[in-house]
């Protein structure tokens, strides 16, 4: 696992992670601290097969952010408890030795919430998306650009071919 002098050294002269708010609060001992851009809810079903041939991703719909007063500069998603699409502001550029794993930020968990992430394999370049679960009867409320979850790095065996989905840059 790559440590913060590593994380830090990458983003600086590799571009591993562009589009940050804050470099240093967002790096962690350990990984980076990835923030909300968007919030999506969906509108439909999805379905998955073998060969991703009859894959179908779900629309989705955009959650608008309000603010409390006219004067903030960011605004507020108030979420019921249910499943939503994250995208983070940041865009990863995965070189083709490293890895990486996502995790919920400890302060999410406490509220009654999680993310859930797939493996960010070696070569990818996107922004995140992943899924937030929020399972608190309440809901919660997220500001706009927080800090949700945090990537970790691991160094592999460099790969001739990376990534080859369809969810690259955006």
């Amino acid at each position: 696992m790559l440590n913060a002098t590593e994380i830090k050294k990458l983003i600086l002269k590799k571009g591993l992670i562009q589009n940050y708010i804050d470099l240093e609060k967002q790096l962690t001992p350990n990984g980076f601290d990835l923030t909300v851009e968007m919030v999506f809810e969906f509108m439909a079903a999805g379905s998955l097969d073998f060969s991703n041939k009859e894959r179908k991703i779900p629309e989705e719909k955009a959650i608008i952010p309000t603010k409390h007063n006219p004067q903030d500069k960011f605004g507020w998603w108030s979420l019921n408890k249910g499943a939503y699409k994250i995208r983070t502001n940041e865009l990863i550029s995965l070189p083709y030795n490293l890895t990486a794993l996502c995790f919920s930020r400890t302060s999410l968990l406490r509220m009654g919430a999680f993310t859930q992430h797939g493996v960010w394999d070696a070569g990818f370049k996107g922004k995140g998306e992943f899924i937030l679960i929020i399972e608190n009867p309440a809901g919660i409320m997220l500001k706009q650009n927080t800090r949700i979850a945090q990537l970790v790095f691991f160094k592999i065996k460099k790969v001739n071919s990376g990534y080859q989905g369809i969810f690259k840059i955006r």
